[in-house]
């Protein structure tokens, strides 16, 4: 069997879709060395980013080129190839089934006689269109029901994204499989004394802080945590935000933090490496999720493999994510915000127990059970 991969953000993205796509093909590769894995991408993309594929040899890239290289380098030529020309490709190499993995199908994949796979994360711009502008919506929304169109199947990572699926199209609902988003193990591996403290220093870490990973943006609704801080129960606790900030950063955080003199108590870090954040986590009392929308949320699955309770929103996925042991407010509530992380911190009752429940439940997201899982779907769309 040989398996066809959009891999365009296996070799472009650190984070998200990239990193989705990297820890499903090393599960793959590692759970069935018989069936070949071939990864379709435009251009090499970045170095560092393809080498965390394992090198197995039943892995393999194939990179889009053409006989003028001057050619094969512009965007719109890749953006072709992508969207329609990769299925000559597909043919070309004998691909039994191909598998897109962020959401995207290529035009032309049913008349080849390929049966198409795809992997929808979420419909957030259908859900919430404020947070996108009206072309971008309108784009997607196309690119959506186009890649429909392509599939045999579709894999939502989670029951709320196949709850969007149904809403938003007319896909048969026994063609829609739920198999969550693969996560790695690295982060139950504790960082050293050594490490925690040489993160700190470099980050200038408060001793008691509550953390929150992911962009900077008013989806993700950091202004919440940002409020739960002015209630009396967190009084003598800091925040610390991990994440790329956006405009909402300058328009709507810091004007907040400075009227209300909490300057000293928020602490924004932007670019911080994969190999740096597992030390970050466990060093926080709590982690905390307020997004008002998301498909899955791996940032939760990371804080309870830290072994940190963890507090989210209620509306999308993240009971999901943070099964019955997380606790969950709604996304306006900062008072609620407020006491459930007090009810978190550590000597509060039942913290550790809630931990070590959290911890069992996560297990079933760690990537062999997650890849026998996709396996099984592929045998089933080759039947």
């Amino acid at each position: 069997m040989l398996i066809g991969f959009d891999a365009k953000r296996i070799v472009r993205n650190a984070t998200g879709l990239g990193s989705y796509s990297r820890t499903l093909i090393n599960s793959l590769s590692a759970a069935d060395a018989a069936t070949r894995f071939l990864l379709y991408a435009p251009d090499e993309g970045r170095d560092d980013l393809r080498q965390q594929i394992h090198q197995q040899p039943n892995v393999g890239f194939s990179f889009f080129s053409v006989r003028s290289p001057r050619l094969s380098r512009l965007p719109l030529t890749k953006a072709w190839w992508r969207s329609g020309g990769i299925v000559n490709s597909l043919q070309r190499d004998g691909v039994d089934l191909f598998h897109g993995l962020s959401g995207e199908l290529p035009r032309g994949l049913r008349k080849a006689g390929i049966p198409g796979l795809v992997t929808i994360h979420d419909l957030i711009f259908l859900r919430h269109p404020e947070y996108y502008h009206p072309i971008d919506v309108f784009l997607y929304r196309r690119k959506f029901l186009a890649t429909l169109s392509e599939a045999q199947r579709v894999v939502a990572i989670s029951e709320c994204t196949k709850r969007d699926i149904l809403a938003f199209s007319q896909f048969p609902e026994d063609r829609i499989h739920v198999i969550y988003q693969s996560c790695g193990t690295r982060f139950r591996q504790l960082a050293t004394r050594d490490e925690q403290a040489r993160v700190r220093s470099l980050y200038n870490l408060p001793a008691r802080f509550i953390l929150s990973v992911g962009t900077i943006e008013p989806r993700k609704n950091a202004l919440l945590a940002i409020q739960a801080l002015l209630r009396p129960a967190l009084a003598d606790v800091h925040l610390v935000l991990v994440g790329r900030q956006t405009d909402y950063v300058k328009k709507v955080l810091q004007p907040f933090i400075r009227q209300h003199q909490l300057d000293q108590r928020v602490h924004f870090l932007s670019g911080v490496p994969n190999d740096h954040l597992p030390a970050i986590y466990q060093q926080a009392l709590c982690f905390v999720y307020p997004s008002r929308y998301e498909g899955f949320g791996i940032p939760i699955i990371e804080a309870i493999q830290s072994r940190l309770p963890v507090v989210a929103a209620t509306g999308s996925c993240l009971e999901e994510a943070g099964g019955p042991d997380s606790l969950y407010v709604h996304p306006d509530d900062a008072d609620a915000l407020a006491q459930a992380v007090a009810a978190s911190l550590p000597g509060a009752v039942g913290r550790e127990e809630r931990i070590g429940r959290s911890l069992q439940f996560v297990g079933r997201f760690e990537n062999a059970d997650i890849a026998q899982q996709m396996l099984a779907l592929y045998q089933c769309c080759l039947k």
